[in-house]
């Protein structure tokens, strides 16, 4: 039964991002021929947009219902910046320095790669083992009215967020400068970036697997992960992914348009809120409360950093 659920979720991933990239790949040789194809010539971002409304907002919600879990969100999550970058180097008006677009598209297709890795390897390499625990939170508390909250908590509120943060990727290709010092600069924030967030990961992923081999022993769990990056941040995951998206930030900067940092800064916003619940989530764990509080008072919460007296954090207090 499970792998017999296990297919059809693999079969329905694959599936369904079909409208939009067959509608697209048709658009490419037909954009002069009809006047709605014009307009999506015109138009780039808003075409984007359309399509990420009506195939994910809209069919991957109604695929939700029906199957009463939201998780190919997170999947497709990891793979949609990748479709955009595309998108957007493939689209008739695109602009570009090659060696750049070359490097944000392979940037892109490493940060993805790596994200896919940790989530399949969270949901012990599943398709659709379960959808993200804040859903699930939220349907609790709307029981009758999840059906459409979802809509926007769960996919328009997604689109909001992965539109904003891939802007760079728009203005890597409608712009064509000479490569400089910052592109360098940019390349070096990524990379950092994936690599910490690898690593980060790879320890989170230890851990809970050792707790979880020691609770099936009915031996006491470790109640904190205290080492590695996490020594020097309590979310040097969270570090990671924000980092990445602000690299991207850098290389449009870099071609005069700044304006697309409100995507990275909504994005970080977000995760800011995350973390609050996260860690209350920690808290509400009997077995790890007094040593989270602790790890708390001594230890940065995003940026890694050395840590700090627990007494010193006490009198401060």
């Amino acid at each position: 039964m499970a792998t017999h659920s296990n297919l059809k979720n693999a079969l329905i991933a694959f599936v369904v991002p079909l409208p939009s990239l067959l509608f697209y790949l048709y658009f490419l040789g037909h954009y002069h021929e009809h006047p709605l194809y014009n307009w999506c010539y015109q138009h780039p971002l808003l075409f984007a947009n359309v399509l990420f409304f009506l195939n994910v907002d809209l069919l991957f919600w109604l695929i939700g219902l029906l199957q009463s879990s939201h998780w190919m969100i997170d999947l497709y999550w990891t793979v949609i910046p990748v479709m955009l970058v595309h998108f957007y180097a493939n689209h008739p008006l695109a602009q570009y320095n090659m060696w750049r677009s070359k490097v944000v598209i392979l940037l892109t297709w490493i940060w993805s790669i790596r994200l896919t890795h940790n989530y399949f390897r969270r949901e012990n390499w599943q398709w659709g083992h379960g959808q993200d625990w804040r859903f699930t939170d939220i349907s609790n508390q709307y029981p009758k009215n999840w059906w459409w909250i979802s809509f926007f908590v769960v996919y328009v509120s997604q689109q909001v967020f992965l539109m904003g943060i891939c802007l760079p990727m728009y203005v890597v290709h409608s712009e064509d400068k000479p490569w400089n010092i910052w592109d360098f600069i940019a390349i070096f924030i990524c990379l950092s970036a994936i690599i910490i967030a690898y690593y980060a990961d790879t320890d989170l992923y230890n851990f809970v697997s050792r707790n979880q081999k020691l609770k099936e022993l009915g031996e006491p769990m470790v109640p904190n992960l205290d080492e590695g990056l996490w020594r020097y941040s309590r979310h040097p995951n969270y570090f990671g992914e924000q980092l990445w998206w602000w690299g991207l930030v850098l290389f449009a900067w870099n071609l005069g348009q700044a304006w697309t940092f409100v995507g990275a800064l909504i994005n970080s916003m977000c995760l800011a809120h995350v973390t609050v619940l996260v860690e209350k989530r920690m808290l509400k764990q009997a077995y790890r409360a007094e040593a989270y509080k602790l790890y708390q008072r001594t230890t940065s919460v995003w940026i890694p950093w050395f840590k700090s007296s627990a007494e010193g954090k006490d009198k401060e207090t």
